[in-house]
This record gives structure tokens, sequence and C-alpha cells, in this order.
């Protein structure tokens, strides 16, 4: 990461301030004893609870692929997937270390599968994404769907589905994971096990999910209650033609290119009730306008190079690159050639809430 990267400046506690008795030496004494009931003065913190507008501690961030590529696959040398569980180096928000997380409410990471190996089944509270960034032909296998995956395949693991990964291939894969973990444990809902045997025994072919629920029509007697989508695999080489239709029939949004939505096929909502992912497609010369939202977004480039302007600093970014805009921070992309910009945030989570805003 570069100095654009760099941490900001950690907030100065306003503990001393709030509870300094040299200016009112009764109402410290008062304090102090309320202190020893576990209550404090609303009036005190009100100003640091209620805000006039988003105050976040993330930080604009970029993990250049070819840079982290050596460091991933060095792990792949250090220990097995049996040590790891899941082989994987967490994308740490420059201003959040230690807490495995890439903005406020998400965890992502860079996940590595050898050739011959098996990631074991387990399945967990939080809903996860796999986007592939390097690699083809390893397996996934959720809840007795087994798909291949492929270079920029959008792959589902929503709660509590069961999943493992293999690679039958002859060269090694990763791609980037990104959980609602944060979200589930603010909650405190996390539950997890392991399932008796490493390896479902599947049922359903390569993207049978795609075809039965993504093609325009459904088997009869379908359940489409589901509030997330029942297809694990938006394979992109199905998704990415969309994008150069809609390139050749329409204007590119000013502040987000032709852009589409991992969509729920039951009821064209999000892919998932917490996590809401986007394509986008930035035409040759594309200028996006400033741009703002509540949902801090995590970004990856799957095709072409660019920068993006966040609140002052500019991110260049190229093929798999993977970069970060915390909420409410103004940012405009801008390519001299076309480029392909997946992308990845908590929006359903928070329009589920009535949180989400917008704004240039």
């Amino acid at each position: 990461m570069d100095a654009a990267t760099a941490p900001a400046a950690k907030n100065v506690s306003k503990k001393a301030e709030i509870y300094d008795g040299s200016a009112n030496p009764v109402r410290a004494e008062y304090y102090e004893r309320i202190s020893q009931r576990d209550m404090t003065p609303l009036w005190e913190v009100l100003k640091y609870l209620v805000t006039k507008q988003p105050v976040t501690q993330c930080v604009p961030a970029i993990w250049r692929f070819d840079e982290v590529k050596p460091l991933v696959e060095e792990a792949g040398r250090l220990l097995t997937t049996e040590e790891a569980e899941r082989r994987v180096l967490v994308l740490e928000n420059p201003a959040l270390r230690g807490q495995s997380r890439i903005t406020n409410s998400l965890y992502a990471g860079l996940q590595l599968i050898l050739p011959g190996e098996v990631a074991g089944a387990h399945r967990h509270t939080a809903s996860a994404i796999r986007l592939i960034l390097d690699g083809d032909g390893a397996y996934t296998q959720v809840d007795g769907e087994k798909t291949i995956m492929k270079y920029g395949d959008f792959i589902l693991t929503p709660t509590w589905t069961a999943h493992d990964h293999g690679n039958e291939s002859k060269q090694a894969m990763i791609w980037l994971d990104v959980l609602d973990v944060p979200i589930v444990n603010f909650f405190e809902t996390a539950f997890a096990e392991h399932l008796d045997s490493a390896v479902q025994n599947t049922a359903r072919v390569d993207n049978d999910s795609l075809w039965r629920y993504g093609s325009g029509v459904l088997p009869d007697g379908t359940d489409t209650s589901m509030i997330r989508s029942p297809v694990i695999n938006y394979a992109y080489e199905r998704v990415r033609p969309i994008l150069d239709r809609m390139k050749n029939t329409g204007d590119a949004d000013k502040h987000h290119g032709h852009r589409l939505r991992y969509a729920n096929p039951f009821n064209g909502g999000w892919s998932l009730p917490t996590m809401g992912a986007n394509l986008s497609l930035l035409p040759k010369g594309f200028k996006g306008e400033s741009y703002r939202s509540t949902d801090s977004t995590i970004f990856a480039c799957l095709e072409g190079k660019g920068t993006t302007k966040v609140d002052g600093q500019t991110i260049e970014w190229g093929p798999r690159d993977v970069f970060v805009v915390p909420t409410w921070k103004s940012y405009a992309h801008r390519v001299d050639q076309q480029a392909v910009l997946f992308s990845i945030s908590d929006r359903p989570a928070q329009e589920a809430l009535g949180l989400w805003r917008e704004g240039n």
C-alpha cells in the first residue's frame, strides 16, 4: 500500500475531556458517583453518539494484486489447508488493524487453494461471496451443488449453507472472499459447525442453479419466498456480455458507467440480504462525476485500469486490484480505456433498516 492509504490519525479519546473535574468539580464528583452504578451522563456524550453526518474510522486503501500475490502463494508453502482450514490472508483496513475488517461491517480476504487440495466442508451463520481473481478450474460445493470456478465468477455461500472447496486442476487458484462476519458478530449471533465429511455428496452439476432459476423460467412449484438468491454461481462468461449490450443500447450513468446488479431472480432484489454486489463497465474516456453513499464499498478490477479519486486522494488501480472507499466519502472513477469494476457493500442491510442514503 502507498502513502495515500496510510492509516488516519486515531481519534483522541474523549473520556478525559468528559470527566475533567477542573472546570466543574461538583459535576465531576457527581459523574464519579453515577459511574459507580454503571451509568453515564448523556449530555456529555451526545455529540459523539449523534453526529450531523456519518463519521468513519475507515480510510481509503488498495491492495495491488501483483504485490500481494507472492505473499498469498508463500502461505501455500508454509501451511496446509488442514492446518489452516481456510488459507486466507485477511485484508485489514489500515485504520482498523487487528479487527479483521476491510470496512466497519465487512470482512475480506484472499484465499488460496493449491492443486489437489480440499478445504473441508463446514457452515456458519455469516454469509460469504467469492470473486475469482486468479486461476481456473477449482470448484466449490454449496448445499448439494458443485460449480467449477473461473475468472470473474461471482459465487454465493448464503447463511448456514454447507460448503467445501477443492482443486482438481493443475494450477493454484486465488479468490476474494467477502463475508458479513462483523454484522453477525455485532448482533452476537454467530454459529458454525463442521460437517461429518470433508467433501459433500453433490446432486447437482455445474451452474445448475443458474440454469434453473436465472433463465427467466422456474421449475413448477418453486418456493420463491427466499430473501436470498437461489443462484450459486453468476458465471462471468454469462454476465459480462450483458454489459456490452447495455453499452450499445444506452447512456452510461454519470457516476457508475454501465452498471448491473447481481439480483435475486425471485424478487429482483439483492442477491443476499446483508451484502449487495454490482458489475460496472466504464467506457473509454469515462470521467465519473463525484458520488457518495453511506455504504462503504469494496471494489475489484476485473478488466482494464483507471483511477478513483476518493476524498482528495487518487487511487490507481489495475486488473485484480482490490480497493475500498469508506462511507460518505466522495469518489469519482476515471479511465482512459475501457474497464470493468466489481463492487460489493452492505447496502442491502442498510436499506432494510431504512438507513441507506446517497448524494453528490
